[in-house]
């Protein structure tokens, strides 16, 4: 777990931020995507193609972190990349139109787009299925990147000037940690409240339809 974050540190990432033209990053399962029947089935899916048992309710539970690390609870070492291959092969036409925008999430970027902002969704998922659950919903993003968890969605975040990242995992604050933006958390995935911000969010919401008013104080610091 990171050191919790000093008031002088939030409020120096704040005045930097301040200066910056506006972009905000957003995470997307659980974030802006309920996928948790989506990827419910597709496990379900390769369940009874394998005979292999899976609980999909506890897959569901730990939604965030690479699908890799997923597979690895259910299968040997050794068939998980098969696996991998055989879960985005399916993904498309099982999850995809199981996949309902979460509470808030279009009013949220209608909210970071009013200001003149660009929202930027960085996602664990591989870029393909991230770029189809984004069109599906007809979510009006600005840029997609996929295949990121953690600390390693900093890279993106940086490259793309986010000043903010909302997401519902702790590896999302360390992605906000990593870009040197305002950490977000939204208690609607695996960590609820007391615990994101235990882990040192810096700000944390129930989910995301409390977002616009928090932006506009953010947006006029």
């Amino acid at each position: 777990m990171p050191d919790l974050p000093s008031s002088r540190n939030i409020a120096a990432r704040s005045a930097a931020a301040a200066s910056a033209p506006l972009a905000v990053g957003f995470d997307l399962d659980l974030t802006l995507a309920d996928t948790r029947a989506g990827i419910s089935a597709v496990y379900a899916a390769l369940a009874a193609e394998t005979g292999v048992p899976i609980d999909t309710a506890q897959v569901v539970r730990r939604i965030g972190p690479p699908l890799e690390e997923e597979l690895g609870y259910w299968f040997p070492p050794g068939e998980v990349p098969v696996m991998a291959a055989r879960y985005r092969a399916i993904y498309a036409d099982v999850a995809i139109p199981a996949t309902v925008a979460m509470p808030g999430a279009v009013a949220a970027l209608d909210a970071v787009r009013a200001r003149g902002g660009q929202v930027i969704v960085v996602s664990g998922k591989n870029q393909a299925d991230t770029e189809r659950t984004v069109r599906y919903l007809g979510l009006q993003v600005d840029v997609v990147v996929g295949g990121l968890f953690g600390s390693d969605k900093g890279v993106a975040l940086r490259e793309h000037g986010a000043r903010a990242y909302i997401g519902d995992h702790t590896g999302d604050v360390d992605a906000a940690r990593a870009a040197s933006a305002v950490a977000v958390a939204v208690a609607t995935g695996s960590f609820d409240s007391a615990a994101l911000e235990a882990y040192g969010a810096d700000v944390v919401l129930p989910d995301l339809h409390p977002f616009p008013g928090w932006l506009l104080d953010f947006a006029a610091a």
